[in-house]
């Protein structure tokens, strides 16, 4: 405020002599001969005299109205009147760095170094349910007469209006806090004071008002939180922890650390306590009567938690589960067993099974035994469900795979409906990845026997505890080993085999594909016939001609008694390829002894020959059959005949070629005269066509010449011009080049100039900023010594002092003025010879020259010269 008018003062036009101070304005005034400042307060006509000056033009006064106040620094020193205190000089006193409040009074005028630190507000009206937070700054009494030290902080609660003081500041405005119904707040104590209800709080402890309405904090409180209460149902309980001792609602005692329910019994809303937290909020568990559960750590009667026991509950029943009880498994169900199931029960810890008969059963820890239904069964906590057991119904054709966990020992059963009691478990049967696959393919041996690429998996794997079944077709046997009795069966369809827990399947090999290849067919069961199969060999005849032969034999296997024959037909592993590698053999040594025109001719003779063999009348049999495993094969087709090598296919086609070369002979014949007549008369009508053609090819090379002619004419001319043109161009393009050379040799030119200029420009530049920088720095050198000599001539004047050199100067001329006073001489003149001497001035002084202004300068010179002397 002060450096607001004073700058508004500065700019007024102080040298006015006349000031009209209207009323309720006041002006300061400046004597510059007292240096005093005095107020003029209007209304009044102001004449300013010279040694005065205008320090404050016209100036409104300082008007207050009711409720309101202003804060003025550096207040005037009023004495018991109220009037203005002045001191000696006349100058008005202040109160220096103090502030003084001044409420609701007429216009007042600002004494000179009195400002406006606040300007006119208006006084706070505190609300009801409100109150400010006021902090003592310095000591005083407040209006209660309670006293107050520096630090202080109290309340200013409404409804009031507050009369600020200079002593007092006020921090905020506190407002009071709602409690609704099944609401609280929680405080906390800021430093040590007293709640509204007399009880004496510690710094930082904190409590909780649960009265409802409004709640004002006091100066030393702080809210910090609002809290809801907890509304319980028959369905919810609280589960409560203590964070440290103390006594709860109910005033019971509770430890740090317990915890403990609150259910709806206990009350039905609940606001947690400062030392009391909500772990969660617990929802009642309910049973029904086909349900049951099993309590972990349960709580006792005095409630405490029994850890490591068990408790059963069973339905109809609802309860909350205590701090630290948890269920087992949750809610679970009641066995409920129909006639064909059971359950597998096992002892945990001994005790009396009163469910068994009437009088009970001792049972000790790890029995085992089974509960048949129809029943309905909760299992004690000293009993464990092993597994619940449903009775298996199985076909004639069906069976299971069981083994008994006590001996070990495995059996099938079969063709019955079957529960598995507490000593047995289902057995699963491992078979050879091959068995398994074709197990799982379901592939008819017969229908797909010829399918032998990739089948896709099946979506379900087999059922390994099951009986492995298979279904042997119509004429087919398939071999079973067992390993327990070292021994074999085999089975002739149509049949159902049923594979017991130490048998495994004969898995046959097979060679497959043409020529015969090995372990090509892999299957079960062995087809007896009749059947084919066909093989392509390779053989050579006695003049060594090798051809390709592709056969088909037909077979079957001889089964007269199935008991005998049946492991018979099983000797040998391969018999495709064993068939097709002995028949080979045999057509491989006939054909080896032939010649190749008696092989093309009589191929089936003796292919059939060396297969079945001759009997006692030279005649080829109709069977061979092999005493292995009784295979017969009954015929041989010969489907193809290709010859290997190149030489003997070209024989081949050209013996095939003479009959038709002779058939073809005679027709050739008749057809070369028709075609000798036809000629001749072609050959008349091309010689006249030939002479026209000539005539025609005569005229085309005249006009031809001529144009070759008129174009070598045409060439010539063109080449000429053409030369004449290229030859113009290139002086012209070749100019072009030159000057353009010389454009550019000129613009190089004036680069490289103006590079030159300017490197020497930059140099000249950077030599005279060198040379200024140097002038520049010996000039502060010389200034700086000028300086010390200076500052140092000075401190030695001072160090000697004024009166000193004084004393100094004049000590040798009043030497020897007081010598020639000895003398008693009045004047003198002493004279080294070599200077010259104005005796017209010295007689004019010698003489009558006796004024203090002529003898000033000729003793001042007199005396020079006897100093020179």
């Amino acid at each position: 405020m002060t450096d607001r008018k004073q700058g508004r003062f500065s700019g007024g036009n102080s040298e006015e002599s006349i000031f009209r101070i209207p009323p309720f304005y006041y002006m300061h005034v400046l004597d510059q001969n007292l240096n005093v400042t005095r107020t003029e307060v209007g209304p009044k006509t102001y004449i300013r005299q010279d040694n005065e000056k205008v320090v404050l033009p016209p100036e409104k006064m300082i008007t207050v109205p009711p409720r309101h106040y202003c804060v003025v620094e550096n207040p005037v020193v009023r004495g018991e009147d109220g009037a203005p205190v002045y001191d000696t000089s006349g100058q008005v006193k202040l109160v220096h760095a103090d502030l003084e409040i001044r409420l609701a009074q007429d216009p007042f005028p600002l004494f000179p170094g009195e400002t406006l630190k606040q300007n006119v507000t208006a006084l706070k009206v505190v609300s009801a349910d409100t109150a400010l937070r006021l902090r003592a700054v310095l000591d005083l009494e407040d209006q209660t007469g309670q006293k107050r030290v520096a630090g202080d902080e109290w309340l200013f609660e409404g409804p009031g209006t507050y009369i600020p003081r200079k002593e007092v500041v006020v921090d905020e405005t506190v407002r009071a806090t709602v409690i609704l119904p099944n609401q609280a707040i929680k405080l906390r104590a800021r430093k040590e004071t007293e709640d509204r209800d007399g009880n004496h709080r510690v710094t930082g402890e904190e409590w909780v008002v649960k009265k409802v309405g409004a709640y004002l904090p006091g100066a030393y409180e702080e809210v910090v939180d609002v809290v809801n209460a907890y509304v319980l149902t028959e369905k919810k309980a609280l589960h409560m922890r203590a964070l440290r001792t103390f006594k709860d609602f109910k005033n019971q005692t509770r430890k740090s650390g317990e915890e403990w329910l609150i259910t709806m019994q206990d009350t039905e809303t609940h606001i947690p306590d400062v030392y009391e937290e909500v772990v969660g909020v617990i929802n009642i568990t309910t049973l029904s009567n086909r349900e049951y559960a099993v309590i972990v750590d349960p709580v006792g009667e005095d409630g405490k938690p029994q850890l490591g026991q068990r408790k059963l509950v069973k339905g109809e029943k609802s309860f909350f589960l205590q701090p630290g009880e948890t269920l087992e498994d949750g809610i679970q169900p009641m066995y409920i067993l129909e006639e064909d199931e059971g359950l597998i029960l096992k002892a945990n810890e001994a005790f009396k099974d009163m469910d068994a008969q009437k009088d009970g059963v001792e049972r000790k820890p790890g029995d085992r035994w089974m509960i048949r239904g129809p029943k309905e069964y909760v299992p004690p906590v000293e009993v464990t469900v092993v597994m619940k057991r449903k009775a298996i119904p199985l076909d004639e054709n069906e069976g299971i795979y069981i083994r008994n966990i006590k001996t070990g020992k495995v059996r099938a059963v079969c063709g019955q409906t079957y529960m598995l009691d507490q000593d047995e478990e289902s057995w699963a049967k491992q078979l050879p990845p091959a068995v398994e696959s074709l197990l799982t393919q379901n592939l008819d041996p017969l229908a797909d026997r010829s399918d032998r690429g990739p089948r896709p998996r099946p979506d379900q794997p087999r059922d390994k505890t099951k009986v492995v079944t298979f279904r042997v077709p119509h004429n087919a046997a398939v071999q079973i080993y067992d390993y327990k009795e070292k021994k074999a069966r085999v089975i002739f369809g149509p049949e159902l085999v049923l594979l017991g827990p130490d048998e495994q399947f004969t898995q046959l090999s097979l060679s497959g594909g043409k020529p015969k290849r090995p372990n090509v067919i892999k299957s079960l069961c062995l087809l007896l016939g009749p059947d084919f199969c066909t093989d392509i060999i390779t053989i050579e005849t006695a003049d060594h001609a090798r051809l390709q032969l592709q056969m088909s034999y037909n077979w079957h296997f001889d089964v007269k008694d199935k008991t005998a024959d049946g492991k018979k037909i099983f000797s040998v592993p391969d018999f495709v390829g064993d068939a097709c590698k002995a028949v080979a053999s045999r057509v491989r040594g006939a054909v080896a002894g032939v010649q190749f025109d008696d092989f093309h001719k009589n191929s089936a003779r003796i292919i059939r020959a060396s297969v079945f063999g001759l009997d006692e009348n030279n005649k080829v049999r109709d069977v061979f059959k092999f005493p292995q495993n009784n295979l017969v094969i009954t015929s041989v087709d010969i489907q193809s005949v290709e010859p290997v090598d190149q030489r003997t296919r070209d024989s081949l086609q050209k013996s095939v070629t003479l009959a038709i070369e002779i058939t073809t002979n005679s027709q050739e014949a008749a057809a070369r005269h028709e075609a000798e007549r036809v000629e001749q008369e072609a050959k008349g009508r091309l010689e006249r066509q030939k002479i026209h053609d000539e005539a025609e090819a005569e005229n085309s090379r005249r006009d031809l010449l001529e144009l070759q002619a008129k174009s070598a004419a045409v060439e010539s001319t063109g080449q000429a011009k053409a030369e004449a043109q290229s030859r113009a161009e290139a002086a012209r393009i070749e100019g072009e080049a030159a000057v353009e050379q010389a454009k550019l040799k000129a613009q190089a030119s004036k680069i490289e100039a103006e590079s030159e200029l300017e490197r020497l420009t930059t140099a000249r530049e950077a030599e005279l900023k060198y040379l200024r920088e140097q002038n520049d720095m010996e000039v502060a050198k010389l200034r700086e010594m000028a300086d010390i000599e200076t500052q140092k001539f000075k401190n030695q004047v001072d160090a000697i002092g004024a009166q000193t050199i004084q004393s100094i100067a004049l000590a040798g001329p009043e030497l020897q003025v007081k010598l020639l006073k000895g003398l008693g001489l009045t004047s003198t003149l002493i004279t080294d010879g070599s200077s010259p001497i104005n005796l017209f001035n010295t007689a004019g002084g010698l003489i009558g020259a006796m004024g203090g202004e002529t003898r000033g300068p000729i003793s001042r010179r007199r005396h020079s010269d006897s100093s020179d002397e």
